[in-house]
């Protein structure tokens, strides 16, 4: 095919890729790909519906001779993370993603580029064009909302497909089966703190924790990073009383999904002891550097003057048990895997920390691929709140999917990339979310997998796709289709 990226194989995938890059697709406004992907299969003559959400299901017919198969749904999801660089004009609501094509590299310019999951979809409905796949009864499934917390998966009516065969297309690594991914809970605590005046002459000064590199809580939570948060209680535990500082509030971390980088405290102190805190904060931050070491060596803290906003402190009790509390939350790595080596089975991440109109309002995230050790996480965090004086209120929740490397189809599929690329298939899971555990859970007996090109730097402007690994994409998943 001839356009912005000039020829590339295999045509029918990439002519609609490059068509959803046309469509505007943010997060709760990808409504008009979706649409438009329920126009382009109900011209191919398929069976197509949509539901409330908006999520989209087509069936085509098997192949003649394969009308007796077992049906398998394709899976993968429409909506992409909208992220520019700065300097870069574009508006998502409006404009069509500029590709750029490097060699074996396709990008956006200044943007994100959308493979996430557009690859997916494309590859979907090249399957649904295809006249030559000797495929068996095919289900498309393309779910909305991903990206804001997996909404469109959340939102299917139990049953609502009749595979129980999936092949979810929205992973990002070539040569790599996943086979499993952790499902999800948030926890909120929150503490009133009876508030006092400052003490007169004490000035108000802020301690910040920042240079940390943070990370997705899913994908980072095992690489022993710093959290911002803890470190800041972890300091506050030592000064507070050594240098009788008065703590006005707390604030640190944006996203429940993320490891905290930056976390600060406004505190009050007597002018007379600023020096002293100095040099005490220069020695925390050598102690804690060392311990970090090489993976997050870019810590600092700092001790800067904080602008009038308002003199009221919480009282020293009440300052000693909120900094406490943070100081003992549980914070990264709970369990591994026993069935898959190296695999984080469940974690906890301390995400958030704010005060506001007298409260203190901690926000947790907790993940595993086994619901009854991601309820336990979660229990013995809410123990704790009640033993700090903490209200705890959790969030919904969505399941994960328990990894089953003996599964029928794991070995089926995998049988498959040996036969076409003559090396094993390498099996992995995931700590994050995939619709899959949401999928499964609605589907009793779902079997599932996922797979995908190479792609790197997802969710950032950096984003780019290998040209050669969705073409190995593409011969993988049609291998499939014909053997199951």
């Amino acid at each position: 095919m001839e356009d912005a990226l000039g020829p590339l194989e295999p045509e029918a995938l990439w002519r609609v890729f490059q068509a959803l890059a046309r469509i505007p697709r943010g997060s709760a406004h990808e409504a008009a790909a979706a649409g438009w992907v329920a126009e382009q299969a109900l011209a191919m003559g398929c069976e197509v519906s949509r539901d409330a959400a908006g999520n989209v299901r087509i069936r085509k017919a098997a192949a003649p001779g394969r009308e007796g198969a077992e049906p398998v749904a394709l899976q993968a999801h429409v909506d992409m993370v909208c992220e520019k660089n700065e300097g870069t004009a574009h508006d998502f609501l409006t404009d069509p993603i500029a590709l750029v094509r490097e060699g074996d590299l396709v990008r956006a310019r200044g943007t994100t580029l959308g493979a996430d999951n557009g690859i997916g979809v494309a590859a979907a409905m090249a399957v649904l064009a295809s006249g030559t796949l000797r495929h068996g009864p095919l289900e498309v499934l393309v779910t909305v909302g991903e990206e804001l917390g997996l909404v469109g998966a959340k939102a299917l009516a139990p049953g609502w497909l009749r595979a129980r065969r999936l092949l979810n297309l929205d992973s990002g690594r070539s040569g790599h089966l996943t086979i499993g991914c952790s499902g999800g809970l948030d926890s909120t605590a929150s503490r009133p703190v009876r508030l006092v005046p400052a003490s007169p002459g004490h000035t108000p000064w802020r301690i910040k924790v920042a240079g940390l590199k943070g990370g997705h809580s899913g994908g980072a939570i095992h690489l022993g990073r710093g959290n911002a948060v803890q470190i800041l209680a972890r300091v506050l535990w030592t000064v507070l009383p050594g240098f009788g500082l008065e703590l006005a509030a707390l604030a640190g971390g944006d996203k429940r999904n993320a490891i905290p980088r930056e976390a600060a405290a406004r505190v009050f102190l007597d002018p007379a002891r600023e020096a002293g805190l100095r040099a005490a904060l220069g020695r925390l931050e050598a102690e804690l550097r060392d311990e970090l070491g090489r993976f997050d060596p870019g810590l600092s803290l700092a001790l800067e003057a904080s602008g009038a906003a308002g003199q009221e402190v919480m009282d020293p009790a009440d300052a000693r048990a909120v900094v406490a509390f943070l100081l003992t939350l549980a914070h990264g790595v709970v369990e591994h895997s026993p069935v898959m080596d190296g695999l984080v089975q469940t974690s906890s991440n301390l995400a958030t920390v704010a005060t506001r109109d007298g409260v203190v309002t901690v926000g947790m995230g907790h993940r595993s691929s086994v619901a009854s050790a991601k309820q336990a996480v979660a229990d013995r965090v809410e123990a704790l709140c009640g033993l700090a004086g903490f209200a705890v209120r959790r969030g919904e929740g969505y399941p994960g999917w328990r990894p089953d490397p003996a599964s029928p189809l794991v070995q089926q599929v995998g049988a498959v990339h040996e036969a076409v690329f003559g090396r094993p298939i390498i099996l992995r899971a995931t700590h994050g979310g995939l619709e899959c555990g949401i999928i499964g859970q609605g589907h009793p007996g779902m079997r599932m997998v996922s797979f995908g090109p190479d792609m790197w730097d997802i969710h950032t402007p950096d984003e780019h796709v290998s040209v050669s690994s969705v073409a190995d994409f593409w011969t993988f998943l049609g291998a499939v289709l014909e053997a199951i």
